[in-house]
């Protein structure tokens, strides 16, 4: 018997003045996407944009519903725009970010765990990283290269022989 280790790196910032403009402008469009959520249940607004390869921009907010099972995350309505206005997009980078009307929104949060392993596998279809930047409305940034550092046990299509 052994014991194994897996380290997540990323990269943390004290806000976004310290980012290269390109990600500082990403970040601040997903903050102001933010308010435009559905939330009204929660009141936990939640603002993804994501810039593909070609330098478009595609965005997603949540949408919550009474039935609260029926609801999406901002990330997963990304993702579905996507597939649906460019089917072979490939996102270079993601921003998401937040704002509460019940807690302060000055530190990053991650995407839960479907939204993770919804972005791994858009990584693989595509065969290639994408960096995701999270933050708070103000405050922390942080980036990781790959949505895989968040997820380094995800369930992969090879593992159904894909």
């Amino acid at each position: 018997m052994h014991n194994d280790r897996i380290t997540i790196e990323y990269t943390s910032y004290a806000d976004v003045s310290e980012l290269d403009p390109s990600d500082r402008s990403l970040i601040e469009h997903a903050r102001t996407i933010a308010s435009t959520a559905y939330a009204p249940y929660s009141r936990f607004r939640v603002g993804a944009v994501a810039e593909l390869t070609d330098g478009s921009r595609v965005t997603g907010t949540n949408q919550e519903n009474a039935s609260y099972p029926v609801g999406l995350c901002a990330e997963r309505v990304l993702l579905a725009a996507l597939s649906s206005i460019a089917p072979n997009g490939a996102i270079s980078k993601m921003a998401i970010s937040y704002e509460s009307d019940a807690v302060a929104s000055n530190e990053p949060v991650a995407p839960c765990g479907i939204c993770r392993q919804s972005l791994v596998e858009y990584e693989t279809r595509n065969g290639s990283p994408m960096r995701l930047i999270l933050s708070g409305s103000a405050g922390t940034v942080m980036i990781f290269n790959s949505a895989l550092e968040l997820l380094p046990l995800a369930f992969h299509p090879a593992h159904l022989g894909r």
